[in-house]
């Protein structure tokens, strides 16, 4: 059918029995839906999170107060359905898988497992690439081929989720490359670190940051500074914003990865949504670089796709009104 036009979805949200814009983003967000599926009457279907975890070699620089370990003990959490995002996905009826994109361990078969490893942890960015770009370019194959296959399974709306010590440092550098602001705009608490430990890891990011500075290009600067998780997730971004799938942002870090994508492709922004704002420094003002407006703001900072997980059920009651409400 021919695209709908926006004084077409226009008419079909100030028909529906409510003054004009009385629902504020619910409407954007019906509206959006609307848009990407060419349809007057959005469903969601099978909606998904996707966790991408992998460490990170910088963390040998004490940029985390938590060492690399819990990346791998947190992955048995979630396999185990121990963590909140285990929690927010019963609670919302979603669908959860947890990608393996480059811990420092092995797991077991799983069904919620997608064994992607890149490698176990990237190298140190600060004395070297954080990986090579053969390396990036499996890791944002695979990301693609992840998105692909669960828009085959029928799922059209993905959240994008994360876990990995020391990636709000990765996250970080990305930000300050991306959205051309000073690294003390973007370096926060991370896993919670205290004041002396944020002037440490500024220190540490600003010495990563020199040594890669000629990297220009959006896939020298990902694959110098990033991680395997963030650049598998970038990837599958990509191909699920090809594929027709709304996209469900988190915070920090999985928007770090959205900075990557929207570099290569601008036009994936008329596909997100952000689910909120983090209390991790720097989130706000990535969401100011790319104009965003988050549907909520609780105070979170923990990553896993927590965020996007708890905005499902706002972006469920978009699609619904928009198909149940009684018009004049």
């Amino acid at each position: 059918m021919p695209p709908l036009l926006p004084s077409e979805i226009s008419r079909l949200l100030d028909g529906k029995t409510k003054p004009p814009g009385s629902l504020g983003l619910l409407e954007s967000l019906a509206a959006q839906l609307a848009r990407i599926q060419n349809a007057p009457n959005p469903k969601i279907i099978r909606p998904t999170i996707l966790v991408f975890a992998a460490d990170h070699g910088i963390t040998a620089e004490g940029v985390s107060p938590y060492p690399s370990e819990v990346t791998a003990q947190m992955v048995h959490n979630f396999l185990g359905g121990g963590a909140a995002i285990n929690v927010f996905c019963r609670q919302n009826g979603l669908a959860l898988k947890i990608i393996d994109a480059g811990v420092r361990a092995d797991f077991p078969d799983h069904p919620a497992l997608v064994p992607a490893k890149i490698a176990r942890g990237t190298a140190n960015c600060v004395h070297a690439p954080a990986m090579s770009q053969a390396q990036l370019s499996e890791a944002l194959d695979r990301g693609g081929q992840i998105a692909e296959e669960i828009s085959r399974e029928g799922c059209n709306a993905v959240g994008f989720g994360e876990m990995g010590i020391g990636n709000t440092s990765s996250a970080a550098l990305l930000m300050h490359r991306f959205c051309h602001l000073p690294l003390t705009d973007c370096v926060g608490r991370g896993t919670g670190l205290d004041d002396a430990g944020v002037e440490r890891k500024l220190r540490v990011l600003e010495k990563a940051a020199a040594l890669h500075q000629k990297a220009q290009s959006p896939h020298e600067i990902l694959a110098a500074l990033g991680g395997f998780e963030i650049a598998m997730m970038c990837g599958a971004m990509l191909r699920a914003e090809e594929r027709g799938l709304l996209l469900v942002m988190d915070g920090f870090v999985s928007t770090a990865a959205l900075l990557a994508a929207h570099a290569v492709r601008p036009a994936i922004l008329d596909s997100c949504v952000f689910a909120h704002v983090s209390d991790e420094r720097g989130h706000r003002k990535m969401l100011g670089f790319l104009e965003a407006t988050p549907l909520l703001q609780l105070g979170m900072r923990l990553g896993e796709g927590t965020g996007a997980a708890l905005a499902f059920p706002l972006i469920q009651a978009a699609a619904n009104f928009l198909n149940e409400m009684a018009s004049f």
